[in-house]
């Protein structure tokens, strides 16, 4: 451990009486490390885990997490609040049962920019654009969210210029569940043989193709087409992509009724349950078409599943604080050598 001695003036006040230190411009408000070694714990922060950082400089985990806020708080501080284009607005579950935060995104910047709530309501929603304020919320042209009703009724309530495009990957998540409940069906339809081709075959049937070893796309291969079902259905949920290939509304809407023509005669109700809802939430499916509302749909994905595993890794933590820096910081680049932690 090194140790550095210096001189530090405390100074007598005879008009008010009290004691002041002298303030040095190298030294964090913690006399116990200086902003130089709180800015290199922070930085470490950022790829290892709190737990390595304390092992590598022999520090207590509490003082590592103190560290990282404080570092992370200042990326926060100077990143601001944005005046975002376009947001992607979804939940994260922070504990069993029903517990969400809501996470807004700026799609633009690809970075989330709020976190906060306590649910998933419409005044939690609510709440992001009280924050934001008015003049910022007006200038918001786009919002991407799932199908959610609170989710949509705020940002028309509070950005009245925004457009509201659903997500395309919660809707295919809708048709992967209507797919799975396909194969249950046929499982309890089917005795003998016909029944061992679908046991144990639900990932199988429901990853992507190109997710799939060899072994997987064979037992597919033989799956679909032992089942004329299934085949069916797994065709139909893979051609439903091309939906938001169409560049206008006539297009996407003519592929949308043929596609539902192709369900007649197939007895598969989770597809036309699917169907209805896709007829219910159609305003916010098409909006996708129109070429100055283009954005990619990939990157909300991405970084709801980037959010997802920085959560993982804050599990051992029980201060939401400390997790909603991580999801923000996480995604602002690292502070410069000579920068100031300003206290918080």
């Amino acid at each position: 451990m090194l140790l550095v001695e210096f001189e530090h003036w405390r100074v007598h006040c005879p008009e008010c009486g009290g004691v002041h230190v002298e303030q040095l411009d190298w030294l964090a408000k913690n006399p116990r490390y200086t902003e130089r070694f709180a800015l290199h714990v922070g930085n470490l922060c950022r790829t290892m885990t709190n737990k390595a950082v304390a092992e590598l400089e022999r520090l207590h985990d509490s003082t590592v997490k103190d560290l990282s806020k404080l570092y992370m708080a200042e990326q926060v501080r100077r990143a601001g609040m944005p005046a975002p284009r376009a947001i992607g607005i979804d939940e994260i579950a922070i504990h069993k049962g029903h517990d969400y935060r809501v996470v807004v995104s700026d799609l633009d910047r690809g970075r989330p920019i709020w976190f906060g709530g306590s649910g998933r309501t419409e005044a939690d929603i609510d709440q992001f654009f009280v924050d934001l304020g008015p003049q910022k919320s007006a200038h918001i042209a786009l919002a991407v969210m799932d199908m959610w009703r609170p989710f949509r009724t705020s940002v028309q309530k509070n950005a009245p210029n925004a457009s509201v495009v659903f997500d395309k990957f919660h809707i295919v998540r809708h048709l992967s569940d209507a797919l799975d409940q396909v194969r249950r069906d046929e499982y309890k339809r089917l005795q003998g043989k016909d029944r061992s081709y679908i046991k144990g075959q639900r990932y199988t049937l429901l990853s992507h193709r190109n997710n799939l070893t060899l072994d997987g796309r064979q037992s597919l291969k033989k799956l679909l087409a032992a089942n004329k079902r299934l085949n069916t259905a797994y065709l139909l949920k893979e051609s439903f992509g091309e939906l938001w290939s169409y560049r206008t509304d006539r297009g996407a809407r003519a592929f949308f009724e043929q596609w539902k023509q192709s369900l007649r005669w197939q007895r598969l109700e989770p597809y036309q349950k699917f169907a209805r809802m896709i007829e219910r939430h159609w305003d916010g499916i098409v909006t996708y078409c129109h070429h100055h509302n283009k954005v990619s749909l990939g990157l909300v994905e991405g970084l709801n599943n980037k959010i997802r595993v920085i959560q993982r890794s804050a599990y051992g933590y029980r201060d939401e604080a400390y997790l909603k820096l991580k999801v923000i910081a996480s995604f602002l680049p690292a502070l410069p050598e000579n920068a100031r932690l300003h206290p918080h």
